[in-house]
């Protein structure tokens, strides 16, 4: 996951950095106002600090450096879209990062560029004084928070797709309320301080000298660079949106025709895939896994112009053989039409709402198949109703040990159940796999310790454990589709359930579970098994009785062993 935030091309990947810094400098910025609530002497002493890292050349560069890069990149991403759709949070993103340089440019020429040039004075309550009978003060206030949401949402995007993101987020949302809101406190507290000193009689002049504040003609002087970068800025950014425009203007002349079956005639612009057609014109389009490939329920019938397009790639020929589709039909995610198309959806959805509420998703997690051994000839001699009252002590004894780690029951089939653990990573998820299993066992001794005494035969059960990617989703018909996981790794866990019984087991758990949760077992009890209806042979672990699963499972080591290899292999 540490891999995928930093994906992207060079362009996206300095977006990123220029933004992170510039988020982290806005961060000091606020804390070195808002020490103006705890003393004067605080202030500077937090600027002094902060300026260790930004008040000389090098840091001068870095920092100015993100500023040219962030802002370029913004009038980049302007010049370069090829559409003005957006979710809310992207446009208010994209409008404060155009309106943040319109308010620094001031911000910079009179602070930054005034001290290098006319040695004016820069501390902080200099420049809060010099700004606070005017509205400036609340103007440049104004351009830091806009800086910070702009910084927050930005962050919030790039970070979203962690696994530990959520968990943080309340705290991380509680922090940026906060700072921006003791910064207004340390802002009015040092601003009234100031002017409260430099209203008093005798004052005035002696603190203009001292801070050295700019006379009219160094005002001037600032205020014609303040002005010349202003109108720079501005025909830049005319200069992206016309780029916009004409860009769409060209695509409009390169554009190809596309006619649904039963549905709207299109003009659309060259790039697109046929899917992303469909869903920015806002036509009904099916596809379950979001338009990666990884299914085939927005294949089309290509009715005319199936000569335009080239052949399919290996990966979209293995999955219309899957089907055994046609040769006129195409995944429409996968195709980019360059001329006029005409096209029916093989699955087109009622209206505009999607088949299910939810449409799948794909997750590596760990499942469990477990069974109770001989239960059919066991229930022969009972009644119905002892049938079902035996099952339901079973289960109120053992499945409160998959639930107390996070897992939960997906199905009951009579004697036996469906498990899966859906954690936030696959390590956590197999950790909660093993821990459910050797918990299981131990409550199964506990259970047939009460049976005993009742006289009872003791239940005897089997148990497979197996880790991969399934797909989880709703199936069923629209409005009665529980949610539920399907997949190749789900049928090996059922197979490996299957095999206890043969070699007189509790618990077979595979090699990949083990390696996946950053454990070795020992490499002579490993077994490797051709199992019914699973491609490939899988090794795993028998274990004669589940609560002793801890007992054989150690720490990976740093190098990879044996049991890493064999759980690596396909």
């Amino acid at each position: 996951m540490a891999q995928a935030i930093w994906q992207g091309n060079l362009v996206q990947r300095s977006r990123t950095v220029s933004g992170i810094f510039l988020l982290t400098y806005a961060f000091f910025h606020f804390l070195n106002i808002a020490a103006g609530l705890i003393s004067p002497d605080f202030m500077l002493q937090v600027q002094d600090a902060r300026e260790l890292f930004t008040g000389h050349l090098p840091g001068q560069i870095i920092l100015f450096g993100a500023i040219f890069i962030h802002a370029g990149l913004a009038l980049w991403q302007v010049a370069n879209r090829r559409t003005l759709r957006m979710t809310v949070a992207q446009g208010v993103q994209l409008f404060f990062g155009l309106a943040i340089p319109l308010q620094l440019i001031q911000h910079v020429v009179f602070t930054n560029y005034a001290n290098r040039v006319f040695a004016v004075d820069d501390e902080m309550s200099s420049i809060i004084l010099l700004m606070w009978n005017s509205p400036e003060v609340w103007q440049q206030y104004l351009l830091l928070l806009v800086v910070w949401v702009h910084g927050c949402i930005g962050l919030h995007m790039w970070l979203r797709i962690t696994s530990w993101w959520r968990s943080v987020a309340p705290y991380l949302i509680g922090l940026a309320v906060t700072v921006p809101t003791l910064a207004l406190a340390g802002l009015i507290t040092e601003g009234r301080r100031m002017w409260s000193i430099y209203v008093t009689p005798g004052n005035a002049q002696a603190i203009q000298e001292d801070y050295n504040w700019p006379d009219l003609t160094e005002y001037a002087h600032l205020t014609l660079v303040y002005d010349v970068s202003f109108w720079v800025f501005l025909a830049l950014l005319a200069l992206s949106i016309a780029t916009y425009y004409i860009r769409q203007l060209v695509r409009k002349r390169q554009s190809v025709r596309i006619r649904y079956e039963d549905g709207p005639e299109l003009t659309v612009e060259h790039g697109l895939t046929l899917l992303e057609i469909s869903q920015v014109n806002d036509v009904p389009h099916t596809s379950l896994c979001g338009g990666k490939g990884r299914c085939t329920t927005c294949r089309v019938a290509v009715l005319e112009g199936r000569d335009t397009l080239p052949e399919p790639s290996p990966a979209e020929a293995r999955s219309l053989r899957a089907v055994n589709a046609p040769d006129n039909v195409r995944l429409a995610c996968q195709i980019h039409p360059t001329s006029a198309l005409c096209v029916r959806r093989v699955y087109q959805p009622k209206g505009r709402r999607r088949v299910h509420s939810a449409q799948g998703e794909e997750k590596t997690i760990a499942v469990l198949f477990l069974d109770i051994r001989g239960f059919t000839s066991r229930s022969a001699g009972l009644l119905p109703y002892d049938v079902v009252f035996l099952l339901n002590r079973f289960f109120d004894a053992i499945v409160p040990e998959i639930t107390r780690v996070g897992g939960k029951v997906d199905k009951y089939m009579g004697d036996g159940l469906l498990a899966l653990f859906e954690t936030d990573s696959p390590v956590d998820s197999a950790n909660a796999g093993l821990s459910a299993v050797e918990n299981i066992g131990v409550a199964l001794a506990r259970f047939n310790r009460m049976l005993a005494a009742e006289g009872e035969d003791p239940v005897r059960i089997g148990m497979g454990l197996h880790i991969g990617t399934v797909v989880l989703g709703e199936i069923g018909t629209t409005g009665n589709a529980p949610r539920t996981l399907i997949g190749a790794a789900v049928n090996t866990a059922s197979r490996l359930e299957a095999k206890t019984k043969d070699l007189g087991v509790e618990l077979l758990v595979s090699a990949e579970s083990v390696q996946a949760a950053d454990l070795t077992a020992p490499l002579e009890k490993l077994q490797t098994f051709e199992l019914r209806g699973v491609d490939q042979p899988v090794t795993a672990l028998p274990v004669p009785r589940a609560s002793t699963l801890d007992m054989l499972l150690s720490k990976q080591p740093d190098t990879p062993d044996e049991v890493t290899i064999l759980a690596r292999q396909p």
